[in-house]
């Protein structure tokens, strides 16, 4: 199975059920700083995906994953030392995995990801991050080692930037403050479908 190449993340399903209907078909649940709400979203986040025909991601919460019977899981570097990836894998969950430099690649691709993200691709003002920005050249050199693995490109994303990722070897780009920050999310939201498809 091919996932979409536009990948928008959103921290709330009250933004997939807005999304959803425009023909969003790929995108992330990422549930933060709210523990008892993480059941509940996903859940909810699940059947909207299901109605839309589109694919669920959940960031960082596998065990409640596995109970609500999704698909997919995205986790972080620091989310891999605490995940049993033994349950994640038995359970049939498909792995998506970020990284950030060499030696976090060489792990995640021990791992048989079954996506890698590389990022911030661009400055991005989602998260103090001690990495700088990768650049489109090292979208490029990414791609060259994950080879079939699909590799997501991640980090100060917009619909004018999404091309040239694209170009560079990305399979997917990934989204969250250009569409949640937008005066007109929608609207962008369309723009994004338009320029990845």
């Amino acid at each position: 199975m091919s996932l979409d190449r536009f990948y928008p993340i959103f921290d709330h399903s009250d933004w997939l059920r807005r999304m959803l209907p425009l023909g969003v078909k790929l995108v992330q649940l990422r549930v933060k700083d709210q523990p008892d709400a993480v059941h509940e979203q996903i859940t909810l986040s699940r059947d909207l995906c299901r109605q839309h025909g589109a694919v669920l991601v959940v960031n960082d919460y596998w065990q409640a994953a596995i109970e609500a019977g999704c698909d997919w899981i995205h986790l972080g570097q620091e989310d891999l030392d605490d995940a049993d990836l033994q349950a994640i894998r038995k359970a049939g969950l498909k792995l998506g995995v970020s990284t950030h430099d060499d030696d976090e690649l060489e792990r995640v691709l021990a791992m048989d990801p079954d996506y890698v993200a590389l990022g911030p691709v661009f400055p991005t003002i989602l998260k103090k991050m001690k990495w700088h920005q990768q650049g489109l050249p090292r979208v490029t050199e990414w791609k060259a080692r994950v080879g079939d693995i699909p590799l997501v490109g991640i980090g100060g994303m917009s619909v004018e930037r999404a091309p040239g990722v694209l170009q560079a070897g990305a399979d997917i780009v990934s989204v969250v403050t250009d569409i949640t920050l937008n005066t007109d999310p929608e609207a962008r939201v369309r723009q994004w479908i338009e320029a990845t498809r």
